[in-house]
């Protein structure tokens, strides 16, 4: 499989321009250009940034120049530290992977999606020439397998579209149910040397995202460690009703989690790219942090593993906070360690 150069170790930048309030104090604060070097100090090599439309539009669509200067100060502070760069929209106007963010209409509206061209035309026409540094990804995690089709359609008009403008940058392309890499396989996109399929990997969800506040049917005292057999986390997706397609029904009921089990669950999705001959990239993986840092190290090192055995590309969800955050306290008596397994 191709791999995708100078973004093999990332990290993600959540919390900055995107699920946040958008306030300028966020923006001003969240992360400054110290971050950037201290990530490079970890050995990464690129960064994922999110953005939602809302940093770069107004509420009619209009440009707004200083959410655009934000972004320049942001890929300058990368250059400078030796760091390349996935632009991600986390949200554009009528889609988020989040209900809460009251989002909806972008997958039936023509005027949403004429909208999201034209946005992703301004960014190549003021970003393409950063192409040596910094990729382009158009959308944040589709939702609905029923989407696919029109998803498809839109990302193969917009991938035209930046080609128009910008020739020669990365662009990442996802699937639905959030990602997942099972979705991999559905991608039907105009394949040039310059496009890159992504997904995101929290698999088993049951354990990266024990206890989550925002996962409706989920007891937020749940817990369960990452040495907990597939048998045991079965039950437990039953139980806490997890939407997950973790993968583990046709292994032995006492399998715990491992560098194998993942190797597996990619396994279809590296097919996919390597049938299409593109890089295979990961923009999110991570675990939440009800869990002891000391599980999230095991759950880190499993992956890891299989991400260095197909040359997958990544981003760990997130630098801070962010209910993941890598460089939170709590996490300084592994994060030596951790930061091997990125």
């Amino acid at each position: 499989m191709r791999v995708f150069t100078g973004f093999q170790k990332g990290v993600d930048l959540g919390g900055w321009f995107s699920q946040c309030d958008h306030s300028e104090e966020r923006y001003d604060t969240f992360i400054t250009k110290e971050d950037f070097s201290i990530i490079k100090g970890w050995g990464c090599d690129h960064v994922r940034l999110p953005v939602d439309y809302e940093l770069l539009e107004d509420r009619d669509g209009a440009p707004q120049e200083k959410g655009y200067a934000r972004l320049e100060q942001a890929i300058g502070w990368a250059k400078e530290n030796g760091l390349n760069m996935v632009l991600d929209l986390h949200k554009t106007a009528g889609f988020s992977f989040d209900p809460g963010e009251r989002e909806a209409g972008f997958f039936e509206n023509e005027k949403y999606q004429e909208r999201f061209y034209a946005l992703w035309e301004r960014i190549a026409c003021r970003f393409g020439k950063y192409a040596d540094m910094l990729a382009f990804e158009l959308l944040n995690e589709v939702t609905e397998q029923s989407y696919c089709a029109t998803w498809n359609r839109i990302a193969s008009t917009c991938i035209r579209r930046i080609r128009a403008v910008a020739p020669a940058v990365n662009i990442l392309v996802g699937g639905y149910w959030h990602n997942s890499a099972v979705s991999v396989k559905d991608i039907d996109v105009p394949v040039d040397e310059h496009i890159v399929f992504n997904f995101h990997c929290y698999e088993p969800l049951i354990f990266t995202h024990q206890g989550a506040y925002w996962m409706p049917a989920m007891d937020r005292s749940f817990r369960i460690p990452a040495t907990a057999t597939f048998a045991e986390m079965a039950r437990a997706d039953r139980e806490q009703g997890t939407l997950s397609c973790a993968g583990y029904e046709n292994w032995p009921p006492e399998t715990t989690l491992s560098g194998a089990y993942f190797e597996a669950f990619m396994g279809e999705a590296v097919a996919a790219a390597e049938a299409k001959n593109v890089p295979l990239y990961c923009g999110e993986y991570g675990v939440i942090d009800n869990a002891t840092p000391e599980d999230t190290l095991i759950w880190y090192r499993a992956i890891h593993a299989a991400f260095e055995k197909y040359g997958i590309g990544r981003a760990a969800w997130s630098y801070r906070q962010m209910d993941f955050g890598l460089s939170d306290p709590r996490m300084d008596g592994v994060r030596p360690e951790l930061l091997s397994c990125l």
